[in-house]
C-alpha cells in the first residue's frame, strides 16, 4: 500500500504541468483502478553497488558445470519464444529507467531561487507561527536538520513558499492533535500484525531503512472484520500504521548527506481491492499531507499481470525522473528485484532472503556471499578447511527455488566414505531459505550443490556460513 504522497493527480482535469506528473503517481489507484483514476506517487530512485561475488582469499569456491544432452543430435532444437501482446507490456513496465540521484539537502547544491524560498519560508514561519519543532528538531534553528524539513516541504509543493507554508503549518497542527511525538510510546494491542501487514525490517544497499506491506492476510473476512469492523477499529489501526512509519522515520539522519527518507517495499499478492478502499484513502489522506518526501523508493512486488499492464497504459503520461522512481516486480520475481537494492541477508525470509525476525535481535547480520544459477547449470559450493569437531552452520536460498538442492560432507581421508548431510530434493518455489548446522567427526569440507539442468530460468542465489570450533570461531 503506498505510503506517501504528495498532491493526487486527477486525470478528469487534465495534466496541467510537467512538474504536477513528478507529484506521485499511486499504484494502489492503479490497482482500484475501475472505481477511480486518481493517481499518486512518492518514490525516489538511486544507484548501488552490487557486491562481487567473493573475495579472492576466501576459502569457498564455486564450480558451475553446464548440463549437457548425452545425445544433442536427437534432441529436437527448441522452437523461437513468441511473445505476446501482454507479456510485452509486462515486460515493458518492468524496464528500469536511468538512474535517478536523490535531490540533495545541501543548501549549496541549490538554485539561488530555492535558496531565496527557503529563506522566505523561515521568514514566513517565524511571522506566522513562531519556533516550534518536527521530530525533535526545532524547525527555526537555523542548522542542517532544519533545512531538511523544511526542503521536504518545500519540494513537495514544487517551492511555492506560500504552499508550502499551509503545508507545514497543517502538518504541525495535526502532529499535536494527533499525538503523533508521543505514538511510539503506545501499545495499540496490534501484535498479530506486527512483522506481516506492515513492519520495518533491516536497510538497503545505500543504507535507508526499509518498510515492508503486505495486505494480502485481509482477505480473510475475519481477520478483516476484526481489525476494519467500524471505525472506531478503523481510526486505531490507522494510528498503528502511523506508528510503523514513525519507527522508520526516528531511523533518519535528517543532515545534507546522510540518509533522509525511507524504502517502501509492497507486497500486492492475494491483496482485497474493495475492502481496502477505505483504509488506503485515509492512510493517503494522512500521509500526503503530513509526511511528504519521506520515501526514496517505491517497490512493488508480487505485481499481477493485469497490473503491469495497467502501468503500461498510464507510463506514457509520466516523466522519466518519475518512472525512475517507480520499480515493479511481476509476480514470483520479488528476489531477484529486491536483491538489485538491498542486500540478501536484509531481506525477509518470505522475499527469498535470509532475514529472519529473530535475527534482528542479534545485531547486524552476518554478510551473504551472492551468486546467480543459469537456467542448465548445477553449481557446487565448497567450504574447505573445515576440521575434526568443528561445527558448520549455513543459510542458502535460491529465489522461486524450483530446482533441486543437495549438501554433503566430503572427508580428506582416503577410504572415509562421504556423507550426505542433505539428500538431493526438489525444493518448491515457495521454500524459504534453507538453515542447518553439521559436526564433522573428521577434517573435510562441505559441498552444497544446486541443480537447474532443468529449468532454462536464470535464479538469485545467495548462501553464508559459519564454522565453530571449541575456542575459536573461523568463516
Amino acid at each position: 500500500m503506498p505510503l506517501l504522497f504528495d498532491q493526487p493527480l486527477n486525470f478528469a482535469q487534465g495534466i496541467e504541468t510537467r512538474a504536477s506528473l513528478n507529484n506521485q503517481i499511486s499504484f494502489l489507484h492503479i490497482y482500484t483502478l475501475s472505481s477511480s483514476l486518481s493517481l499518486s506517487l512518492e518514490i525516489a530512485f538511486g544507484s548501488h553497488t552490487k557486491p562481487p561475488l567473493m573475495e579472492s582469499s576466501s576459502p569457498i569456491s564455486i564450480q558451475q558445470t553446464l548440463h549437457q544432452d548425452p545425445n544433442p543430435e536427437s534432441s529436437p532444437k527448441p522452437l523461437p519464444y513468441k511473445k505476446s501482446f501482454v507479456t510485452s507490456l509486462m515486460e515493458a513496465a518492468t524496464l528500469r529507467t536511468p538512474s535517478f540521484r536523490e535531490d540533495s539537502y545541501f543548501v549549496s547544491h541549490l538554485k539561488s531561487s530555492e535558496r531565496k524560498a527557503l529563506q522566505e519560508l523561515k521568514d514566513k514561519l517565524m511571522a506566522s507561527h513562531g519556533p516550534d519543532s518536527m521530530w525533535a528538531i526545532s524547525l527555526l534553528s537555523n542548522d542542517d536538520k532544519s533545512d531538511v524539513i523544511l526542503l521536504k516541504f518545500l519540494r513537495a509543493r514544487d517551492f511555492r513558499v506560500t504552499d508550502s507554508l499551509q503545508m507545514l503549518l497543517k502538518c504541525l497542527q495535526w502532529r499535536k492533535d494527533f499525538e503523533a511525538d508521543t505514538i511510539l510510546d503506545e501499545d495499540l494491542g496490534f501484535k498479530e500484525l506486527e512483522g506481516v501487514v506492515a513492519y520495518m525490517h533491516g536497510f538497503d544497499r545505500e543504507g535507508h531503512p526499509v518498510c515492508y506491506n503486505a495486505y494480502g492476510v485481509f482477505k480473510d473476512k475475519d481477520m478483516y472484520d476484526r481489525i476494519f469492523g467500524d471505525d472506531e477499529k478503523l481510526q486505531k489501526f490507522l494510528r498503528w500504521r502511523v506508528q510503523v512509519l514513525e519507527r522508520g522515520i526516528k531511523l533518519l539522519h535528517f543532515k545534507p548527506g546522510g540518509i533522509n527518507s525511507i524504502i517502501q517495499v509492497t507486497d500486492l499478492k492475494d491483496m482485497p481491492k474493495r475492502e481496502l478502499r477505505v483504509a488506503s484513502n485515509h492512510i493517503l489522506s494522512l500521509f500526503q499531507d503530513n509526511y511528504p518526501e519521506m520515501v526514496a523508493r517505491k517497490i512493488f512486488i508480487n505485481v499481477p499481470w493485469y497490473f503491469s499492464v495497467l502501468y503500461s497504459m498510464f507510463s506514457p503520461f509520466l516523466t522519466q525522473r518519475t518512472k525512475s522512481k517507480f520499480v515493479i516486480s511481476k509476480e514470483g520475481n520479488a528476489a531477484e528485484t529486491l536483491y538489485k537494492f538491498i542486500r540478501p541477508e536484509d531481506v525477509p525470509v518470505q522475499y527469498g532472503g535470509l532475514s529472519r525476525p529473530s535475527d534482528l535481535q542479534n545485531g547486524p547480520p552476518k554478510p551473504a556471499s551472492e551468486f546467480t544459477v543459469k537456467g542448465g547449470e548445477k553449481v557446487n559450493i565448497q567450504i574447505e578447511g573445515i576440521e575434526a569437531g568443528a561445527t558448520i552452520t549455513w543459510d542458502i536460498v535460491v529465489g522461486g527455488w524450483d530446482l533441486d538442492y543437495s549438501a554433503e560432507f566430503v572427508p580428506i581421508a582416503e577410504g572415509s566414505y562421504t556423507i550426505a548431510v542433505e539428500k538431493s530434493r526438489k525444493i518448491a518455489a515457495t521454500e524459504e531459505a534453507i538453515h542447518n548446522t553439521f559436526t564433522a567427526r573428521e577434517a573435510g569440507k562441505m559441498v552444497f550443490s544446486v541443480d537447474n539442468t532443468a529449468s532454462r530460468k536464470r535464479k538469485v542465489a545467495a548462501y553464508r556460513y559459519v564454522v565453530r570450533k571449541s575456542t575459536a570461531i573461523l568463516a
